[in-house]
């Protein structure tokens, strides 16, 4: 036998036994006299036969395109590490990604571990506990000047009494005045400050 079967053929060209004999009773097959398919005759007569628009084209395989957040969350999880990062527009191998995966499998096994034993915290809740203090160590500030006003106007009057040896007094309301303005300059200071919570 010089030629194909059948079976090998069809195997050959990535079709059915079935189309394969159909291609035979129509005379689309170049075969040897002992019935065997000549191949290589055989496929450049199929080709002139048959219409493009009907082959069936294997499927090209579907690759979805890594997009570049990803890539680069690749290479700052393995720099963060100290480990080999991919060069800039070189691409990322498996090895690399499947590394980087891994890291971050295991960060986050440690932040959830560690939520569980009550070291972390939500973030929202820590930004509304930082909020609620400042705000009570804000208002104790905007009260202060009233609270303190006379204790140092009578202590400023004992000791330039004494200094000066003549009887001076210093107004408790003039000390609050003068008070609650520094007071009040200093938190509008600290009202600028912002503070990076990323």
């Amino acid at each position: 036998m010089r030629g194909m079967s059948e079976r090998q053929y069809a195997a050959h060209v990535g079709l059915s036994r079935g189309a394969i004999q159909k291609a035979k009773t129509a005379e689309r097959l170049v075969l040897y006299p002992d019935g065997s398919i000549n191949a290589a005759a055989s496929d450049a007569r199929r080709a002139e036969t048959t219409d493009p628009s009907k082959t069936r084209k294997p499927p090209a395989p579907k690759l979805k395109p890594v997009p570049e957040a990803a890539v680069a969350a690749v290479g700052d999880t393995l720099r963060e590490q100290g480990l080999a990062v991919p060069a800039v527009g070189g691409g990322t191998t498996f090895l690399q990604a499947k590394t980087a995966n891994e890291v971050l499998k295991a960060q986050e096994r440690r932040i959830r571990l560690q939520k569980l034993k009550g070291e972390l915290i939500e973030r929202a809740r820590a930004l509304a506990l930082v909020f609620r203090l400042a705000r009570e160590e804000r208002d104790a500030w905007v009260t202060w000047p009233a609270r303190g006003a006379a204790l140092m106007a009578a202590e400023l009057s004992a000791s330039c009494s004494e200094a000066t040896g003549q009887h001076i007094t210093v107004e408790p309301a003039a000390m609050q005045k003068v008070l609650e303005k520094h007071v009040r300059a200093h938190l509008d200071e600290l009202a600028e400050v912002r503070p990076d919570f990323r």
